[in-house]
């Protein structure tokens, strides 16, 4: 369900897929980042109007629209640099095996993300920032190659869980002036998003390696063609994506 996946099939071309993916990605997160700073230097030049009016906060009906748009607001310079770095490497990360899937997961990100703000936080509070999104594109790089099926993807997950456990700190109560629930949201999107998105290509059938043929010699006869790889083999897809990178 949704954009094109690099990586599968054979050949060449699938590596070649998979880098024009990876080139798009980096360019969808510069360009995410450029919006985001942009709209930081017109929002600081107003005394930060656009958080004030564009935030998501509790209870407020006119605000539900603003879960769009909290994700691109921040609350000050320290606020933005510390989301930037973690934005861009989960972000690309999230949408290096397609980009229009990533624009769908994005979006769920952001509604569950912005939706668990406006239901449980308090309602004298005005949530901005894009850490809603980090969380949900970490959730959904750990647990993407399991749904997946890509071993690659699923040792990046296990890389990336290990190296970042310790934001999982900024998703439940304690910390002060940080909305955790809106990490908690964002990571629920994520995670239901590897689910919701995840490569729903049929499984291939092992060959039963038994078959009819013609003798080369005088007359003709029945016989065995040779055994086909097996497909179920667990290091099939790894072997198959290291080769298509070269790797192999």
């Amino acid at each position: 369900m949704g954009g094109s996946d690099a990586g599968r099939g054979g050949g060449p071309g699938d590596a070649e897929l998979m880098i024009a993916e990876a080139r798009k990605a980096f360019f969808v997160m510069f360009g995410f980042l450029a919006v985001v700073w942009l709209l930081q230097l017109a929002n600081y030049a107003d005394d930060y109007a656009f958080s004030r009016d564009y935030g998501v906060v509790s209870g407020d009906v006119t605000s539900l629209p603003d879960v769009l748009s909290a994700p691109f607001l921040h609350w000050s310079w320290a606020h933005i640099e510390s989301n930037s770095g973690p934005l861009f490497v989960f972000g690309f990360l999230a949408a290096y095996r397609g980009v229009v899937r990533f624009l769908g997961l994005s979006l769920l990100v952001a509604l569950t993300s912005g939706l668990v703000v406006w239901f449980f936080e308090r309602g004298d509070v005005d949530t901005v920032g894009a850490s809603g999104l980090i969380f949900g594109y970490f959730g959904y790089v750990v647990v993407r190659g399991i749904f997946d099926r890509h071993l690659i993807d699923t040792l990046i997950g296990v890389v990336m869980a290990a190296s970042f456990a310790y934001m999982l700190t900024v998703a439940v109560p304690g910390t002060p002036g940080v909305s955790w629930l809106g990490h908690l949201g964002g990571l629920i999107g994520g995670l239901a998003g590897a689910w919701i998105f995840r490569d729903r290509r049929p499984r291939a059938l092992p060959s039963t390696g038994t078959g009819t043929g013609t003798g080369t010699g005088s007359g003709s006869g029945s016989g065995t063609s040779a055994p086909s790889p097996n497909p179920a083999n667990p290091r099939a897809d790894l072997h198959k994506e290291l080769g298509d990178l070269g790797l192999l």
